[in-house]
C-alpha cells in the first residue's frame, strides 16, 4: 500500500552524516549479474546470482530514486554487476531522467553492449559513461576478464564516442598484469577526449586471512607509479578540473585532448569528502563501500516517512573512512569487512 504523500515528496532534506559530509550522490546497482568474471570483481568460479525476484524491479528503482531526490540526491549512477544486461535499462534511465531534482545520470559498464545501446541510452537521457578497460592487449584482456573480447569493447567505446557523453575509462592497476601499460593509457588521453582513471586494486570480497591478504598485496600497485611514468617519458602535467562528484584527482598532460585521474580507495584519500550512498541490487543500503554494515530498504520504498527515517539511521552510522589497507593487514578489529564481492556492490 502506497502511503507516500505528495507534500513529502516535494520536501527537500539534506542528507548529512556525523562528520558533516552532505550526500547528494547515489550509486544504484540494478543487477548483480555480469557477463564477465574480472579478477578484481568476482572469484574465478563465478558467483551464484540473485534470483530475479530478489532484485529490485523497475518500479521500485524509479520510486527509490524519487525518494532520494526528495532528500537532496542530485546525481545517480547506475551500476551492476553489468547494468546493460537488464532489458529495461533504457526505460529505467528514461524514467529517472524526468525526475526534476535529478541533474545527472551516469552508467558504469564493461562496454560490450554499447554498439547496440549507446544511441538508445543517449536518447533516454544518459549523460555520462564510465567504461572499464584494463588493458589494450587482447590476450591480457581475456585473462583479466576471464573471457571478454577487447575488440567488442573497443567497438563499444567507438560507438559511445559518436554521442556527446562525458566518457571516463576505468583502469584498475594490477601489478604484473597491466602496470606495464600505464604509458599506453596516458598516451591514449593525449589523442582522445576522455578521462582515463587509474584505480587502486581493492581488497573487496577477500576474507581477512593470510592467503587472501598476500594475494591482494602481491597484486597491489600504488598510483604514485603514474607520476613516475610521466617523469620517465618527459611528460608535463597539471591539475585538471572536472565537474561532477567523482573521487578522482584529475590531471592533464601538456597538449592532451583528454585527461587522467587517480582514485585512491585503499589509501582513503577521498573519504573526507565522500558524498555517496550505495544501494545493492537486492535493496541494501551501504553507507561505505568496504564495511559489512548495511540495511535493506526494499520494504519501505513506497512508504516515504519510513524510508527517510531508515536512510537517516544508516547515514548516522557512516564511518569516517574505510581503512582498507589497515583492515587487509588485520590491524582493524572493530568492524567486519563486507561479505559481498565488488560485482554484488556496484563499486
Amino acid at each position: 500500500m502506497v502511503t507516500m504523500q505528495t507534500s513529502l515528496m516535494t520536501e527537500n532534506t539534506v542528507l548529512t552524516d556525523p562528520f558533516g559530509r552532505v550526500h547528494d550522490y547515489l550509486r544504484l546497482s540494478i543487477t548483480d549479474k555480469c557477463n564477465l568474471r574480472c579478477v578484481y570483481c568476482m572469484p574465478e568460479e563465478g558467483l551464484e546470482f540473485f534470483p530475479d525476484e530478489k532484485v529490485l524491479s523497475k518500479a521500485e528503482i524509479v520510486q527509490l530514486v524519487k525518494n532520494f531526490a526528495a532528500m537532496g540526491i542530485k546525481k545517480v549512477r547506475l551500476t551492476g554487476g553489468e547494468p546493460t544486461l537488464r532489458a529495461d535499462l533504457c526505460e529505467i534511465v528514461e524514467e529517472i531522467s524526468v525526475i526534476p531534482e535529478i541533474e545527472d545520470i551516469a552508467l558504469t559498464t564493461n562496454g560490450l553492449a554499447l554498439p547496440r545501446l549507446a544511441e538508445k541510452l543517449w536518447k533516454a537521457g544518459l549523460k555520462r559513461l564510465n567504461i572499464s578497460i584494463d588493458t589494450f592487449n587482447s590476450e591480457k584482456y581475456r585473462e583479466i576478464t576471464r573471457g571478454g573480447s577487447l575488440k567488442q569493447l573497443l567497438k563499444g567505446i567507438e560507438a559511445a564516442s559518436q554521442f556527446p557523453f562525458v566518457i571516463k575509462l576505468n583502469v584498475v592497476v594490477i601489478k604484473g598484469q597491466n602496470d606495464d601499460e600505464i604509458a599506453d593509457f596516458l598516451s591514449y588521453s593525449m589523442t582522445h577526449p576522455v578521462n582515463v582513471r587509474f584505480i587502486e586494486f581493492m581488497p573487496i570480497g577477500h576474507s581477512n586471512n593470510a592467503r587472501d591478504t598476500k594475494l591482494w598485496e602481491d597484486n597491489y600497485e600504488g598510483l604514485d607509479r603514474i607520476f613516475q611514468v610521466c617523469a620517465e617519458n618527459g611528460w608535463e602535467y597539471k591539475p585538471y578540473y572536472m565537474s561532477g562528484n567523482g573521487p578522482s584527482e584529475n590531471y592533464q598532460l601538456a597538449g592532451a585532448l583528454g585527461s587522467f585521474g587517480l582514485i585512491h580507495p585503499v589509501s582513503c584519500r577521498f573519504c573526507d569528502s565522500c558524498n555517496r550512498l550505495r544501494i545493492t541490487a537486492d535493496g541494501a543500503v551501504k553507507s561505505c563501500l568496504y564495511w559489512d554494515d548495511e540495511s535493506n530498504i526494499r520494504e519501505n520504498i513506497f512508504d516515504f516517512e519510513a524510508f527517510r527515517t531508515q536512510i537517516q539511521d544508516v547515514l548516522a552510522l557512516k564511518p569516517q573512512n574505510h581503512e582498507m589497507a589497515l583492515a587487509a593487514n588485520e590491524k582493524n578489529k572493530f568492524q567486519k569487512p563486507t561479505w559481498r564481492h565488488m560485482s554484488q556492490i556496484g563499486g
